[in-house]
């Protein structure tokens, strides 16, 4: 039978026996869907986690996330077990802009594409010739209200349940252990399902066959305009918002041709917004605690008993209930003692922002966006290489808790599972472990920061302005003015204001640091110049005690990236000059610092053969400047000769850089000019 064609009882009870078809409820439905994707083990801030690659699919997807996620489904497998999770609402909780209500709307359209499917396909019936039955005047087709599903009727076409699983054991081969199964997911029938199905019984004589000829089965509408399968509640008013919206209410138009005044069909449940997802849907309250209390005390009611109540009728629902909450509405609720049964119904999941630059890297993209940008002019607007950089390092930091045991920059590499210095990922867990006893929520890890609406804000400042537009390109040192400009207009309180203004000094440093890098690969004319080097002294200070080198100091390694045997030429004299950079004098100081990057080198190369040392910020640099003094004696006279071009040679070497960047390092005739301008200065040196 195609999904599309309408069926009888009969044939849908025979599919769910052959298993073309399920019965299961809404948490069994999302737990098979997350769990049947891939499932990945990875490690995040020092403790490992699973990540769950179906939100991590498509164009626009969550990035990070990967505690809230775990939560979650952990949440959604108890309910799915029988756990007591399924009389509960799971709360997303946080600062705004941190990705809750994009997350839940991007779990609602995966499970409309899930149920989409033919084997998923959710479906319910329809009681059809009603107007044969005398007291429903000229209503003939009367559809399960709560998208009751087939199974469920199929448990109560008896008054005695008895007499329903014999039925379903002689008429269909259910064996005890399926008809068991099923039964766990028993509901009654709504109460207008249950009162129509006793007329038609009373019109019928009882006769099953003769009562099935007025059943029709039919699939849900998946529609997202229509709000069924997964249906979303906005916070309204006081005096707009009302117990109708979600529960529906007395029908005028029914009343006209229902003669029966104990009817229940008079009440249109669809008015409301959770008969809509009542058939094994997800129902999304955004910021719930944003309604005022008689509403708060309905979602009370449903979450517990999983019923849509009115005027002492009940429709049991089979429903996710997910809800988010900013921390200030939320922790007004919870100032309010009396509202403790709610809470105490609700699982609170704290949402953090997201602390690692290298993931953030991928959100500040969705912020600048995906479509080629253009002035007021319509010309082409150019993005700075170093944009999104220095963007996604600007707005991390100020979300990063300063501590005592790291610094601001140590706490932003560690974050990002990068190297820095002596501090390892035990350190920063343990930072995270302290921060998350703390009772003010905002004080945790991640909890407080420029969120991505405020990034969203310094990209239109930044796209707006007169210089973007002059220039027709957006400068990556912009940005951190654009950011300033945010926290001064939107941040509220002193202490956070300073902090993030603080943070965005520091930034510049690092921003600082990556120009130098870059610099040097354009003084040397190749894109990889510095990585090369990085990678050199790495090389020669594992084979500077090699067992096979000769007088020549020339070493044969096995390179476990391409795999081809190389040779390289150890300098012990290069090699002590970027130690002495790095402050190390003493011999023991030396072998120390050697002896980890070996051990790191060790543990990387195995999982990750490509890696390059490039986030071991102290090492880059240190090489940057051997090589810039040994080439033209130190970045101070690279900065004299591109400052002062009135010598011939100056000017070519000056020439020859903005070639390079313009042909080798994506950089526009603009930003070149712009980052060499801001490499003779000496500003936000680290």
């Amino acid at each position: 039978m195609n999904s599309n064609d309408t069926g009888t009882l009969n044939q849908h009870l025979a599919a769910v026996k052959e298993g073309k078809r399920s019965f299961e409820n809404a948490f069994q439905a999302v737990a098979r869907m997350i769990l049947e994707g891939k499932i990945e083990k990875i490690v995040v801030n020092g403790k490992t986690t699973y990540d769950f690659q179906i939100f991590r699919s498509g164009r626009k997807h969550p990035v990070g996330m990967y505690d809230e996620i775990n939560s979650f489904v952990s949440f959604v497998k108890d309910a799915a077990e029988g756990g007591s999770s399924k009389e509960m609402a799971f709360v997303l909780v946080g600062e705004p802009g941190n990705g809750k209500t994009f997350f839940v709307e991007y779990l609602c359209t995966k499970y409309r594409q899930f149920l989409s499917r033919a084997e998923n396909r959710r479906y319910t019936y329809q009681l059809v010739n009603m107007d044969k039955l005398g007291s429903y005047g000229r209503i003939s087709v009367i559809e399960s209200q709560t998208y009751e599903d087939p199974m469920i009727l199929a448990m109560n076409l008896f008054e005695n349940s008895d007499d329903n699983k014999e039925y379903l054991a002689k008429s269909f081969g259910f064996t005890d252990r399926e008809i068991e199964d099923l039964y766990q997911d028993y509901r009654p029938l709504g109460a207008c399902s249950g009162y129509m199905w006793n007329d038609i019984r009373k019109y019928t004589g009882g006769n099953i066959d003769d009562m099935l000829a007025f059943v029709e089965v039919v699939p849900v509408p998946l529609s997202e305009t229509l709000g069924t399968i997964t249906g979303k509640y906005a916070a309204k008013d006081k005096i707009t918002s009302s117990a109708v919206d979600l529960l529906g209410e007395e029908s005028i138009q029914r009343l006209l041709h229902i003669t029966d005044i104990n009817n229940p069909y008079r009440f249109d449940l669809r008015r409301g917004a959770l008969a809509r997802v009542a058939g094994g849907g997800i129902h999304f309250s955004d910021e719930i605690y944003k309604n005022k209390k008689d509403l708060v005390q309905v979602y009370l009611g449903v979450i517990q008993n999983r019923m849509i109540e009115i005027d002492g009728y009940r429709w049991p629902i089979d429903t996710l209930i997910i809800a988010t909450s900013n921390n200030s509405e939320f922790n007004h609720f919870l100032a309010e003692k009396e509202e403790a049964p709610i809470i105490d119904r609700c699982r609170v999941c704290y949402v953090s922002h997201n602390t690692n630059y290298r993931m953030q890297e991928e959100l500040t993209n969705y912020a600048i966006g995906s479509e080629t940008k253009t002035t007021l002019t319509k010309e082409e607007l150019h993005q700075d290489p170093n944009l999104n950089y220095a963007a996604s390092v600007a707005t991390v930091m100020t979300r990063l808790p300063r501590s005592e045991k790291l610094t601001a920059i140590e706490t932003l590499k560690l974050a990002a599972g990068e190297i820095a210095g002596e501090k390892s990922l035990k350190t920063l867990a343990e930072v995270v472990d302290l921060l998350s006893q703390e009772p003010d929520i905002t004080k945790r890890f991640g909890q407080k920061g420029l969120g991505q609406r405020n990034l969203g804000r310094a990209v239109q400042l930044m796209v707006e302005s007169s210089e973007t537009n002059e220039g027709r390109c957006m400068i990556a040192y912009d940005v951190f003015k654009a950011l300033e400009r945010v926290v001064l207009d939107y941040v509220s309180d002193a202490g956070d204001r300073a902090k993030y203004l603080e943070d965005l000094k520091t930034a510049k440093g690092l921003y600082r640091e990556r120009i130098m890098t870059e610099m040097f690969n354009a003084y040397m004319d190749e894109p990889y110049a510095i990585r090369k080097d990085v990678m050199n002294y790495v090389n020669m200070i594992i084979g500077i005690d090699a067992e096979n080198l000769g007088p020549d100091k020339m070493w044969k390694y096995k390179d476990p990236q391409t795999g081809e045997l190389k040779a390289l030429k150890i300098d012990e004299r290069y090699v002590r000059n970027i130690e002495d950079r790095l402050g190390l004098k003493t011999e023991e100081q030396r072998e120390a610092f050697r002896t980890s990057i070996r051990k790191i080198y060790g543990q990387k190369i195995s999982v990750e053969p490509n890696y390059d040392f490039m986030d071991n910020l102290e090492l880059v640099k240190a090489v940057t400047d051997v090589r810039l003094k040994s080439d033209i004696a130190g970045a101070g006279s690279l900065i004299g000769a591109l400052a002062n071009r009135t010598n011939e040679e100056n000017q070519k070497l000056y020439d020859r850089m903005i070639n390079t960047m313009l042909k080798k390092l994506n950089y526009c005739r603009t930003c070149a000019q712009k980052t060499i301008e801001y490499f003779c200065t000496q500003e936000d040196e680290i």
